[in-house]
């Protein structure tokens, strides 16, 4: 029998019989993958799936329960991630890892000074080098500046030059346009072309299953710690993906609308105006969802932080239940059943190293107080364990650390957090950023449900499909205005976008 023409794979990397096991969980289960050298390889799966556990094994933050790793056919072991870049594996997390007041060149050399035979900083060194990496990534990049003040786009280059000016094999990017805009992101993929083509390996994780097809070579599934499947991506379809991911096919992902008309008004915006936004007037009614879209920069954070008193207001006439009302910080919107379920849940919305007990607990301290003005335990455990079955959060227990829970399962414990408070009007910036397509789908249940409930909630998401899928009206803005609202009825993509990109009523 003719079996075609041999090809030789070289192997850069081989992951084999991985398993991991935490303190009453087993979050790998004997995953087996090879790595090509040279290719886009991307990893897939839903939250919780192990991608973040395998990764962390690869970049030296876990060591293996049991399991082997070979780099370049030789056995390795990584104690920390400091002896994994040395030895050529690096990873690019979503939340940079730079000193915001350093400038591009400390960062990059941070940990590795280059010193003169005196013991000082040969600084015209580094910076000859850290220009010659720069070179070579095809990046203009003012390295005096502290990182801080650079784009996110350019952070996300000093990281990257930084593991290059360390001659990286293979180099892990871990939802890496999470925080993009199209340029950057069309930047950032010729970027990935050129060290592929440098013979540099890639691990791509990203739920953005476009991005997926249009960039990598091969993919690796996930699901519940263990190995589904290795394919090559010219032979996949979007549906056949997230049917590896979830184990069962997703046709629609959003919740029917109801079809009944809302008319009990709770929020009138009349008037609201800073240096970011101008004169934005909307309503927003009981048990409704709006979406807000947009651009990026065209103003909708703005509007929101403007609204719950988190940035300074020139003007404003806001109505809630027809009652004039004056929200001057978040607390007083708080107060007034207004919460804002931030676009940064790590940073913004938890405390990453508290448990979700603590998390969930955080804003009703003072209505958890016994008559001695201590903390009911009980009444404290009660309302826990409520909202972990009431929201199917994924935990052994609320003893459990929020930084070890998956990314929808962070975003469920903020969203606990602020129903506990009995707010009347949710608002959510970018509810399932960072989020697989599996918890994406019990997000939008749970927000239609609290809509039917009587909750009302804001909506701003970039994903035009995410709008058009639970909007029942849209707002549409460009350059700190409202463009236009839209029925959620008669919404599409193309008005949409007509509108955010300055499209006037004709």
């Amino acid at each position: 029998m003719n079996r075609g023409k041999v090809i030789a794979v070289d192997k850069v990397l081989e992951i084999e019989n991985i398993t991991k096991e935490f303190p009453g969980v087993k979050a790998l289960k004997d995953v087996s993958i090879d790595i090509e050298r040279g290719e886009v390889h991307a990893l897939v799966g839903e939250n919780g799936a192990g991608k973040s556990t395998l990764m962390k094994i690869l970049s030296g933050v876990y060591t293996p329960t049991t399991g082997k790793i070979r780099l370049d056919g030789r056995e390795v072991s990584f104690n920390d991630p400091k002896q994994a870049q040395l030895l050529g594996v690096s990873i690019i997390h979503q939340e940079f890892s730079l000193i915001p007041y350093l400038s591009g060149v400390d960062n990059i050399f941070l940990g590795r000074e280059i010193k003169q035979a005196n013991g000082l900083l040969d600084r015209k060194k580094m910076r000859k080098e850290a220009e010659e990496v720069l070179q070579r990534l095809n990046a203009d990049i003012d390295l005096n500046k502290p990182v801080a003040h650079l784009s996110v786009a350019n952070q996300q280059f000093i990281e990257i030059a930084k593991a290059i000016a360390i001659d990286t094999k293979v180099l892990i990017f871990d939802e890496p346009t999470a925080s993009l805009t199209g340029k950057e992101i069309d930047k950032l993929f010729e970027l990935i072309e050129k060290l592929k083509a440098d013979g540099v390996t890639i691990i791509y994780i990203s739920h953005h299953l476009d991005e997926i097809l249009h960039m990598c070579d091969r993919m690796t599934c996930l699901r519940d710690g263990e190995w589904v499947g290795t394919r090559t991506v010219k032979e996949v379809t979007k549906q056949d993906i997230v049917k590896m991911m979830v184990g069962r096919e997703i046709v629609n992902a959003f919740p029917e609308k109801p079809s009944r008309d809302r008319k009990e008004m709770l929020l009138e915006v009349k008037r609201l105006s800073n240096e970011h936004i101008t004169d934005i007037q909307f309503s927003l009614k009981k048990g409704e969802i709006i979406g807000i879209a947009g651009l990026v920069g065209s103003g909708r954070t703005e509007t929101v932080r403007a609204l719950i008193g988190a940035d300074p207001v020139k003007d404003r006439e806001v109505y809630i239940n027809q009652q004039k009302v004056y929200i001057k910080n978040p607390t007083d919107a708080l107060a007034r059943g207004i919460a804002l379920i931030p676009e940064s849940r790590k940073t913004q919305g938890l405390v990453l190293n508290m448990t979700i007990k603590n998390n969930i607990s955080l804003p009703i301290l003072k209505e958890l107080r016994n008559s001695f003005g201590f903390i009911s335990m009980k009444k404290e455990d009660a309302i826990i364990d409520q909202s972990i079955k009431d929201l199917l959060i994924k935990t052994p227990s609320g003893r459990q650390m929020v930084k070890n829970l998956s990314g929808g399962n962070q975003q469920k414990v903020v969203l606990a957090k602020w129903l506990n408070t009995d707010c009347k009007i949710l608002i959510f910036d970018e509810p399932t950023r960072g989020i697989d397509i599996g918890a994406k789908e019990e997000i939008y249940k749970l927000m239609r449900n609290l809509a039917d409930q009587g909750l009302s909630i804001i909506m701003i998401s970039s994903e035009l499909p995410e709008i058009l899928g639970m909007s029942d009206r849209v707002l549409v803005m460009h350059k700190g205005k409202i463009k236009a609202e839209i029925d959620g009825t008669e919404a599409t993509s193309e008005k949409v976008m007509y509108y955010a990109t300055g499209g006037v009523d004709q």
